[in-house]
């Protein structure tokens, strides 16, 4: 029987991107055209596609160095422990995998109610309860579609990222055989105010959009453990997905905006509001393109959340193996040889995020799926973002001589980019969010994760109820490797 602690490496550079852009695309910029066009008020949007780009290159970047030089099961978790272990023992690891438990299938819930959203638009007559039963049977399909070997997700996740790149085309090409320069390049009057407030609460809200859609190329630094030749493959498959998913955004961006006039997009009773991508094709080329059509899209939504769950699952279970978590989600599947609790987990907390964000809906001026997104990036910034950020510098200075396969272009200039990104975001949350008290919230959170740790450490007899531990495994590896 393999050892549970080792995962198959099966995952190449093609399989890798795919993974990274159909998680990255799924269903987010299809329903979020019009949540960034409000946020700017206009086709200035693009703004704020460009914006994300930027962060989302920019944090890219401190991924690559950390999970080139640190590929595992979990990500984040192994970079926070690693770097963190010194000072704070297990409190970093444990805050994050205390966060990730809840961010990363509250992520995913937005991509069922998005197919939900879309497949309204083919079902009119859909009432709400019907809306909620279709919702929790998508994600029960995925929990059985990645009851298996991680090989044969490999091979599922490259069809469906076909299929993404399909959908995406299709609208870009639709637009752009009936696209009115005047409709996406008229901008209103001071539009780019940079003197007004208003426009950097716009901005702060267009960002938080942007990186949201943008989310997802990070997902095979989950995988590290699962990814052939990690130290080349995954700097590459997260590069490759933020520079192709870049171009993708700004053409489909700029191409609906020159199909739909902007006001429509704003306005509840326009299909564009809720459906734009089917509002360009019924607009171009007819009702039974955007059928079609709607039907590749409800397919990349459900992409994006296969991808999702696939990668989040597995961030649990490393943490389990070090008893900084529920032991119970280090078991392997006896067979199949992928973590089940850490997957059965988080597909129950993304169908309870789902129905939760139906029915307690936030007001007309604040859309439930733009108060997820406010919620959601505030709670990741504080234990991912910036933690992050800060693990790249201190693991340069505590361990110099762990091998980076791929280190940041133009060190620290990256991380200096994406933390003041991150700064904007979560500044602004709770103005750009009035009455969701984002902040209030993601801090709460935090304070709740603090406490479970005090009692846990107590448990375990762990600092700061004992001493702490220093193990600098990757570099203990790499020792035991030149030995040998």
């Amino acid at each position: 029987m393999p050892d549970a602690r080792h995962l198959p490496r099966k995952i190449g550079l093609l399989q890798a991107t795919a993974i990274n852009m159909s998680q990255m695309v799924g269903i987010g910029p299809f329903v979020t055209i019009p949540l960034m066009v409000g946020a700017f008020g206009g086709p200035q949007a693009v703004i704020g596609w460009i914006a994300g780009a930027v962060l989302a290159l920019a944090d890219g970047l401190v991924w690559a160095e950390l999970g080139a030089a640190q590929p595992g099961a979990g990500g984040t978790y192994i970079y926070l422990r690693e770097a963190f272990q010194y000072r704070t023992g297990r409190l970093m690891p444990f805050l994050f995998v205390w966060t990730a438990m809840l961010f990363i299938p509250l992520i995913m819930s937005t991509g069922v109610q998005g197919l939900v959203q879309y497949l309204a638009y083919l079902w009119p007559s859909m009432t709400t309860g019907q809306g909620d039963l279709v919702g929790v049977a998508v994600v029960a399909l995925v929990l059985v579609l990645l009851w298996r070997r991680v090989e044969s997700i490999g091979r599922l996740s490259v069809v469906l990222w076909s299929v993404m790149i399909v959908s995406v085309l299709a609208v870009i090409l639709a637009a752009f055989t009936h696209f009115h320069p005047a409709l996406a390049f008229t901008w209103p009057a001071h539009a780019i105010a940079l003197t007004h407030g208003s426009f950097w609460l716009g901005f702060a809200s267009g960002l938080t959009i942007g990186i949201y859609d943008y989310l997802g190329y990070n997902t095979t630094a989950y995988l590290g453990a699962e990814i052939k030749n990690p130290g080349r493959v995954l700097p590459r498959s997260i590069i490759y997905a933020i520079v192709a998913v870049m171009v993708v955004y700004l053409l489909l961006q700029i191409g609906v905006l020159g199909v739909i006039h902007w006001p429509d997009m704003l306005d509840p009773k326009n299909v564009a509001s809720q459906s734009v991508a089917s509002a360009v094709l019924e607009h171009t080329m007819g009702k039974g393109a955007a059928d079609v059509v709607t039907v590749l899209i409800l397919i990349t939504a459900f992409a994006s959340v296969f991808t999702g769950l696939l990668g989040g699952s597995r961030v649990p279970f490393d943490a389990a193996h070090d008893r900084v978590f529920f032991r119970s989600f280090a078991r392997l599947h006896a067979r199949h040889q992928f973590p089940m609790l850490g997957l059965a987990a988080m597909g129950v907390i993304t169908a309870a995020g789902f129905l939760l964000a139906r029915h307690v809906g936030a007001s007309a001026a604040h859309p439930p799926l733009a108060t997820l997104i406010a919620l959601l990036t505030t709670v990741m910034v504080i234990v991912q973002s910036f933690a992050q950020i800060a693990a790249v510098t201190v693991l340069r200075r505590r361990q110099p001589g762990l091998l980076r396969p791929y280190k940041m272009l133009l060190y620290p200039l990256p991380s200096i980019v994406a933390a003041i990104g991150w700064l904007v975001i979560y500044g602004y949350a709770d103005k750009a969010n009035p009455g969701v008290h984002p902040i209030e919230l993601s801090l709460a959170w935090v304070v709740l994760g603090l406490i479970a740790f005090l009692v846990w450490a107590r448990v375990e007899r762990v600092w700061p109820f004992g001493p702490r531990e220093i193990q600098e495994r990757y570099l203990s590896q790499q020792d035991a490797a030149a030995i040998g």
